[in-house]
């Protein structure tokens, strides 16, 4: 299978080298590793350089992208720079953080998770954080969702979601739409991925209302977005995270903000919302 590899960078001077030769040390090598250098100050650009002339699968874009860092918009936007420049040649399209350390055998492994099941349309490991000396795992959603900073997709499957999403809340979307096309997303709880800088570490004060503004866009409805952003709050251990998603959302709703999927879409997608709290709760 032909992997291909998108990797936005800004400021990853501390991280990417590690990311990056945990890549070409992969027991089944990508065809494709384009790192893409959104308006770096530091010596980001260097390590790319260094990569880029070791090794002939890998390349670098530059992207001048805004200033400050905006969830979802900004990461997404660099990694269609980067998309634009690559051939339509490959079965798997991957987009990584450039703060991970995979182990040696990961492509491997999300390769045969792609061979062996025919249905499955996204595939993907799991973040672990150091605390205390330890690698524990980075528990901010359930374990059936593939974390946004490893995001694999079959070709098909990725162009009948019609790509990524440039809002908070694409990496939620983007699995809800592929079910909703009939895919699988498949996880290995045995594919420990080092997250060496924590989720939402350089997210801006004005960004706090964009996760409840990202329900809204998904169709959610009220309660839906009650409940989720009360899960994610208490794994956030915030009830001003939960305050934030719920003026979030009413804002989102009293600007009548475009939806980022139509309704057949948003009905399917609260549907599955609500059969899986069922699920949990014991009612069928």
């Amino acid at each position: 299978m032909n992997f291909y590899i998108v990797i936005p960078a800004h400021n990853e001077e501390a991280y990417l080298k590690k990311t990056l030769q945990s890549l070409v040390e992969q027991t089944f090598l990508p065809k494709k590793v384009v790192i893409v250098n959104d308006a770096s100050r530091d010596g980001t650009q260097k390590i790319i350089d260094q990569f880029s002339e070791k090794y002939a699968f890998i390349e670098g874009v530059f992207y001048n992208s805004q200033k400050h860092h905006e969830p979802g918009s900004k990461v997404i936007n660099a990694f269609y720079k980067g998309f634009e420049t690559l051939d339509n040649k490959f079965d798997i399209i991957c987009k990584f953080d450039a703060d991970l350390i995979f182990p040696k055998n990961y492509l491997e492994k999300i390769a045969g998770i792609f061979q062996n099941d025919i249905s499955a349309g996204m595939a993907g490991g799991f973040c672990y954080i150091e605390k205390n000396n330890e690698w524990v795992l980075e528990n901010l959603t359930n374990k059936d969702h593939i974390r946004g900073a490893l995001k694999a997709y079959r070709k098909e499957c990725f162009e009948q979601i019609k790509g990524l999403k440039n809002t908070m809340g694409w990496d939620t979307v983007d699995e809800l739409l592929a079910q909703y096309h009939g895919w699988k997303i498949k996880t290995d709880n045995m594919l420990h991925v080092k997250h060496l800088k924590p989720t939402g570490k350089v997210y801006s004060k004005a960004s706090k209302y964009k996760q409840g503004e990202a329900f809204y866009k998904m169709r959610y409805g009220f309660w839906l977005t009650c409940i989720a952003s009360a899960k994610l709050a208490s794994k956030k251990n915030s009830l001003q995270f939960f305050i934030d998603s719920m003026k979030g959302y009413q804002k989102a709703k009293k600007a009548k903000l475009e939806f980022i999927v139509s309704e057949k879409e948003g009905e399917f997608i609260r549907k599955l919302r609500w059969d899986n709290i069922r699920m949990k709760i014991g009612i069928r």
